[in-house]
């Protein structure tokens, strides 16, 4: 120990490590992924196709067959890449700031215009759409509110809904009749029981993750000994200040020789060597 900072030592074994950018100290540098990777473009599409499917379902007074075909067909392929876009960024580590935002909004903005035009169609009872909207929004609410104390990871009982959900709204897109438009109501009505149940499951599991996440920081706060005092984030723990020439304040060179020797003459003091 010199008390002297190592930036400020000579020589060029003493330049200190420069953090960089998304790695640690020192530490190899880690690729950014770009903002035009194929997820994103992948997710830029879906949000692009949600205005291109309520055109398409509404053309005609909303009942032509052939404009909710190619409704459907907008519809169908913005739940396809909802399927990959995910998959793609996490397998190839293309995991953008802009893609952990864009994509929940996608999926709730192509599931939710459908909905809504159906109710407004006649095709499906407004508390259907209600049930459905309350539970994503809700949902979406509900991981902020924990986000702090962990992630909870997707169920089966979710993958199900999802596609549930989509196969459903597809179904009541296209103008079916007879047997598949009685398929239909039955597909959709197991929708609404996952959406309903998986919901619960994600309200137990989040206020439990809440619980678990409060008590840890209670039992850290309640015995702060166990691991010395807590501190702020960035906070340096409080050290005897040390003077230049390397002994404690409160006592002088002769002082703090005397006190090292035990004895009642200050002893001679070494030269402190400096790196």
């Amino acid at each position: 120990m010199t008390g002297v900072p190592a930036s400020a030592a000579g020589g060029s074994g003493a330049s200190a490590a420069k953090p960089v950018r998304g790695g640690k100290p020192g530490g190899p540098a880690v690729r950014q992924a770009s903002l035009w990777n194929v997820a994103n473009l992948l997710t830029m599409v879906r949000l692009l196709l949600v205005p291109a499917f309520v055109a398409l379902l509404l053309t005609g007074g909303g009942y032509d067959p052939a404009w909710r075909s190619l409704a459907w067909a907008a519809f169908a392929i913005a739940m396809i890449t909802d399927l990959f876009d995910g998959h793609l960024a996490r397998t190839y580590n293309l995991v953008t700031d802009f893609g952990k935002i864009a994509d929940p909004i996608a999926d709730k903005a192509i599931m939710g215009a459908a909905l809504i035009c159906l109710s407004g169609l006649g095709d499906l009872p407004w508390w259907v759409t209600a049930v459905i909207l309350a539970r994503e929004l809700g949902i979406t609410v509900l991981r902020f509110w924990v986000i702090r104390f962990g992630v909870i990871p997707a169920s089966r009982g979710g993958k199900l809904k999802t596609l549930a959900q989509g196969t459903a709204v597809g179904m009541y897109v296209l103008a079916l009749t007879g047997p598949l438009a009685t398929l239909r109501f039955w597909v959709m009505a197991l929708a609404v029981v996952l959406t309903v149940v998986t919901g619960l499951d994600y309200i137990q599991q989040a206020v439990v993750l809440r619980r678990r996440g409060k008590a840890a920081q209670a039992r850290a706060l309640a015995a702060p000994g166990e691991h010395g005092p807590l501190l702020p984030a960035g906070a340096a723990p409080e050290t005897e200040p040390v003077s230049g020439d390397g002994t404690l304040p409160g006592f002088g060179r002769a002082a703090g020789a005397a006190h090292e020797s035990g004895g009642g003459e200050a002893a001679p003091r070494e030269p402190v060597e400096r790196e």
